[in-house]
């Protein structure tokens, strides 16, 4: 799917290097179609690498798609170059007054806090009861997911205990959904978080339909029946290198962690990883473009309405 980015942004040379079509201004602008108008709050402290991420995924279909970054203002980042946010980033109050056909809410590093006590989470619950009136279709990413499970229908989290960490296969439950359109039967996602929803709170709301499990990681998706929100608590977007970095991070840092799971060769940190994501990674966030953005949007946006 070409995406419309700044043509500065770091992640547009790493795009372009691996043959993924970046549009152009120029080209955007000439083109006779109205492009879909996704929002990313990107929550995660390592924002370059996430966006890259993301961008990767949601490239290369003929859709046109206008992309932009959003930031809390009441959490400063520490990992990302002040300039890069004031030159690509938005807030809440410049956006607040705009409609979009999607929204992304990523994970974010902060899982072992309670909810009211991250910083920004009276933003962030600002911005998602704004979802409901100005964006179409809003997917929320592992602790993003467990926040918006948590702020729209109270469904808490609990504690593992210990870092569920690794590659795990799923299965889906509704196997004729959309969303998993043209998927194998069993399929690989990455997890690495401390917290997890229980899917007896989820079965106790109707409004919720629960989409694919694992046996090893638990609910990985659920939706809302109006199809307006969308909820995996894994990372179908990272990178092969992603639970690598995290994990020697954490050996050096002499915190105890566990080799991840089905991720590298015969459990050997020194092997390269082999990654058994990348294809229903790339499908998971084609199918949710296609089938639940792009074709269910109104032409108009002021149309979208609340739920």
């Amino acid at each position: 799917m070409p995406i419309k980015i700044p043509d500065s942004l770091p992640a547009t040379a790493t795009l372009e290097s691996e043959n993924i079509f970046v549009m152009t201004e120029y080209r955007a602008m000439h083109q006779d179609i109205r492009p879909l108008k996704l929002l990313i709050l990107n929550l995660m402290p390592t924002k370059i690498v996430t966006e890259t991420q993301l961008l990767r995924k949601l490239s290369n279909s003929p859709l046109q798609v206008q992309v932009e970054l959003l930031h809390t203002l009441s959490h400063v980042s520490q990992n990302t170059d002040a300039e890069h946010l004031s030159s690509f980033y938005t807030s809440f109050d410049q956006i607040k007054d705009r409609n979009y056909d999607g929204m992304i809410i990523t994970g974010a590093p902060v899982e072992n806090l309670d909810f009211t006590d991250v910083d920004y989470w009276d933003e962030l619950c600002q911005i998602m009861d704004w979802t409901t009136t100005h964006v179409h279709s809003t997917l929320h990413i592992c602790w993003g997911a467990q926040a918006g499970l948590y702020y729209h229908y109270g469904i808490p989290k609990y504690n593992l205990g210990k870092k569920l960490f690794g590659v795990f296969p799923h299965t889906m439950v509704r196997p004729q959904s959309p969303l998993f359109r043209g998927f194998d039967d069993i399929f690989y996602v990455p997890h690495s978080r401390y917290t997890e929803n229980k899917l007896e709170d989820i079965q106790k709301v109707p409004e919720l339909e629960l989409l694919a499990v694992s046996e090893q990681a638990g609910v990985f998706a659920v939706k809302s029946s109006d199809n307006r929100r969308f909820f995996i608590t894994g990372h179908p977007e990272y990178d092969p290198e992603t639970l690598a970095s995290e994990y020697f991070r954490d050996v050096n840092k002499g915190i105890d962690i566990n080799i991840p799971d089905n991720y590298f060769p015969d459990n050997d940190p020194s092997q390269p990883p082999v990654v058994r994501w990348r294809s229903a990674g790339q499908l998971f966030y084609t199918n949710w473009l296609n089938y639940y953005v792009y074709q269910t949007t109104p032409y108009d946006l002021r149309n979208i309405s609340s739920t």
